[in-house]
């Protein structure tokens, strides 16, 4: 008999009040006189099988968010579990022995993948330092590859340079999945891709997903694009996560004045739905975030802020079930337990 009390299993990755901040130097000794608040306490939870979207406009820290989560950065502060596992405290030797679960794909397709090797070095190469394959198992592991991202076996012995940006793309999947990773970052995939393409690599992303089992941070300024693909969205400003909730309720009903206003941005191919919408435009700049505001970090530019926000940070919290936001707008829970991060 299935027991229907049982708990939940974890969630594969474990994102605890992650801080990244970069060092600023100054002076004629350039001692250190500040710091750049890149990544400032993000908290978040990503489920086996699930696809989170990480969104919010450049210069936000979601590119530098999704690299330390896998350790491309050493962390300020914070963990980060993945299977687990504390990627923030391993040694070097464990970390690479935790590589192979934990991959990325990067939005320059061109720019991340080696000139001076051909397709079949490219892919093969996590294969020779991870794997004990001989040549002829690497080389069907690479065809096998391929055949998964749509590349023609012909094309093992070209250069990036020959390709397309989407195949360019695909080669950068290929080389992710080579070890058969649990999760992937995918830090905006389609960014420097045509349009026609775009929707082509996102379908292969969510195919492999479905096929494979895995699990996705997907970081993107579109939001269009990551309410196709993600089951739960989270919105960043200024280092800090604002809003995290489901797909659809955080896009029929967004909590944050953030999120409204980015929403309000998403173009409306119905002329008469655009007509009604009510445009939010914000005033002012992004602050630096080596200067963020004192109290609430968007409270310079919020139309809807209160004494309150220029002088306390709002804790971000569950306001709803599986809904978080940090806003001093919204009143308190209707209960007082704590939920987990779904």
């Amino acid at each position: 008999m299935v027991d229907t009390l049982a708990e939940p299993p974890p969630p594969l990755v474990q994102v605890r009040n992650l801080t990244m901040h970069f060092p600023v130097h100054g002076g004629l000794l350039q001692r250190r006189v500040g710091a750049i608040k890149a990544v400032d306490g993000v908290t978040f939870d990503i489920h086996r099988g699930e696809t989170l979207g990480l969104v919010g406009e450049s210069g936000c820290g979601k590119t530098t968010c999704g690299r330390a989560i896998l350790r491309l950065y050493e962390l300020t502060g914070g963990s980060v579990h993945i299977g687990g596992t504390n990627i923030a405290e391993a040694t070097p030797d464990q970390l690479r022995k935790l590589r192979p679960a934990m991959q990325m794909v990067f939005q320059d397709p061109l720019a991340s993948l080696n000139p001076r090797m051909t397709v079949a070095s490219i892919i093969g190469e996590p294969l020779k330092e991870h794997t004990r394959l001989d040549k002829t198992e690497r080389l069907a592991r690479i065809h096998e590859l391929m055949d998964q991202v749509g590349l023609n076996h012909d094309f093992a012995n070209r250069y990036p340079h020959e390709f397309s940006g989407g195949q360019r793309q695909r080669i950068g999947i290929a080389r992710a999945l080579a070890l058969n990773p649990q999760f992937i970052v995918c830090d905006e995939p389609i960014a420097a891709l045509d349009v026609s393409i775009q929707a082509q690599v996102v379908n292969l992303l969510e195919d492999l997903q479905d096929r494979l089992g895995l699990t996705y941070l997907f970081i993107s300024h579109d939001l269009s694009m990551v309410r196709h693909i993600a089951d739960r969205v989270a919105v960043m400003y200024l280092g800090r996560i604002v809003e995290l909730a489901p797909r659809e309720s955080l896009y029929s009903d967004p909590r944050h004045p953030y999120t409204r206003a980015l929403l309000s941005a998403v173009p409306e191919p119905d002329p008469v739905l655009a007509a009604r919408r009510n445009r939010m435009i914000l005033t002012g700049d992004v602050p630096s975030p080596a200067h963020p505001p004192e109290g609430c970090n968007f409270c310079t530019r919020c139309p809807q802020v209160m004494d309150i926000c220029t002088t306390i940070d709002p804790e971000f919290r569950e306001v709803e079930p599986g809904r978080f936001v940090a806003c001093h707008l919204l009143t308190e829970p209707k209960n007082n337990q704590q939920g987990s991060l779904l």
